[in-house]
């Protein structure tokens, strides 16, 4: 119960009240886990036309995580799907890919999962009028008539708090040409054969997207494999966003897509990347450098 650590709170108007930006991005890149608590009035939040003004405590997994810079964490929701509270889904099946920023900056892209076409136009839309949510400030709105709308905004909880379990052992790190840089593959596959977890941190993943700063995206690993003669270690990953790198990390028209990766030792990195827009997946591969962390 006691794994997880408060690392950086913020008040209503994103302000650091306690920890600092310096130890999330410093546990993040430790390849620690990250959680993100925060709170809202129902009826400011969840439907303005209730009297309800019941303060709701929420704290979600961001299990997927992006270093940029070394010195920026962002966060993304990658295996949610929408839910209207207190006890419904959504209305439309879709992923809600909630990205986070230290400084309290949001976003949302929202891939459709029903197949209802939408082929509406891309680029920017119109932003909706919130008049009824004066806490909610939306910066703008992208390919709203697609089938993968996304948007950048703020909300303004009443506060937000970064916990961290900061428990993993980075053992390996390898270049984008397989040469060990630090640690060892053998360590790597020992640790795995004893039943331990796995997560990598893969540099440079969104690269193709736009360009931007340099950036490492940690996502854990649910299947390994360890090849004993050439000792070399696969691993398939959890779902991942990738987005173009910038500092605060947004979505934008084209910006991001979604997928699984398949990582190597040895540095090549295959993808099975999804198209949000038409769904339709694609193949492709890179050379990336990657750390290896187990716990």
């Amino acid at each position: 119960m006691g794994a997880w650590h408060c690392v950086l709170e913020l008040d209503e108007t994103r302000r650091p009240v306690a920890g600092s930006p310096e130890a999330l991005a410093t546990a993040i890149g430790r390849g620690a886990d990250l959680r993100i608590g925060t709170c809202f009035r129902h009826n400011e939040h969840i439907d303005t036309t209730s009297a309800n003004r019941e303060w709701v405590e929420e704290v979600a997994e961001f299990g997927v995580t992006c270093l940029l810079d070394q010195r920026w964490v962002a966060g993304f929701m990658t295996l949610r799907q929408p839910v209207a509270l207190p006890d419904a889904f959504g209305p439309r099946p879709s992923m809600s890919f909630f990205l986070y920023n230290q400084d309290g900056s949001q976003a949302i892209a929202r891939p459709h999962l029903d197949g209802t076409p939408l082929a509406g136009p891309r680029g920017p839309s119109p932003v909706p009028d919130h008049a009824d949510m004066p806490r909610y400030h939306q910066f703008d709105h992208w390919d709203g008539g697609t089938n993968a709308p996304s948007q950048n905004f703020v909300y303004d909880f009443g506060r937000y708090r970064f916990f961290v379990r900061d428990e993993w052992q980075e053992v390996c790190a390898t270049a984008a040409d397989g040469a060990v840089l630090s640690g060892s593959v053998a360590a790597l596959a020992a640790a795995f054969a004893a039943g331990a977890q796995i997560k990598v941190g893969v540099s440079g993943i969104g690269s193709d997207l736009g360009e931007g700063p340099e950036h490492e995206v940690l996502v854990p690993t649910h299947s390994g494999y360890y090849y004993t003669e050439q000792q070399l270690f696969i691993a398939a990953t959890q779902p991942l966003v990738r987005v173009a790198p910038a500092i605060p990390l947004r979505y934008g028209s084209g910006n991001w897509d979604c997928g699984w990766l398949l990582v190597r030792t040895d540095g090549l990195v295959k993808g099975l990347i999804c198209d949000p827009y038409t769904l339709v997946f694609r193949r492709p591969e890179w050379r990336c450098a990657l750390r290896w962390f187990v716990r």
